[in-house]
C-alpha cells in the first residue's frame, strides 16, 4: 500500500513527459524535481520532473514541496501521512493531493 501512493502520483503525472520546454510543457528545477530524478522510476524522465516541479512551485509552499520530496524517497511516509489523525498532516495531505491531480492536468503529452 505504500507505493501505490507515490506510484499513484508518478501515474498520474506520467503524462507530463511529452516534451521540453519548447512543447508548451512547464519546466523547473528544484527540490521535487531533484527526488523524482534521484528516484530512478522509468517514468521520472527530466520533462516529467521538470513539470511537476513547475506545478508544485505553483502550488506548494517551500516547506511543502521539502515534505513532498521526502516521499520519493519514503513511500511509507507518504502512507503514513496519508494516515495521519494530525490535523496538520491532513490539511497538508489536501493540498499535497491538489497539487498531484493538477499536475496530472498540466503535464499533458504533447502528441
Amino acid at each position: 500500500m505504500r507505493y501505490i501512493l507515490v506510484i499513484g502520483a508518478l501515474v498520474g503525472m506520467a503524462s507530463c513527459g511529452g516534451g521540453g520546454r519548447s512543447s508548451g510543457v512547464p519546466s523547473a528545477t528544484g527540490q521535487i524535481s531533484n527526488a523524482c530524478q534521484a528516484a530512478n522510476r522509468s517514468a521520472a524522465s527530466p520533462e516529467l520532473c521538470g513539470c511537476v516541479q513547475s506545478v508544485a512551485n505553483q502550488t506548494l509552499s517551500g516547506r511543502d514541496q521539502s515534505r513532498a520530496a521526502e516521499f520519493f524517497s519514503e513511500p511509507q511516509l507518504a502512507q503514513d501521512t496519508r494516515q495521519s489523525d494530525d490535523p496538520s498532516s491532513e490539511a497538508f495531505w489536501l493540498r499535497y493531493k491538489s497539487f498531484t491531480e493538477l499536475a496530472g492536468q498540466i503535464c499533458v503529452p504533447v502528441a
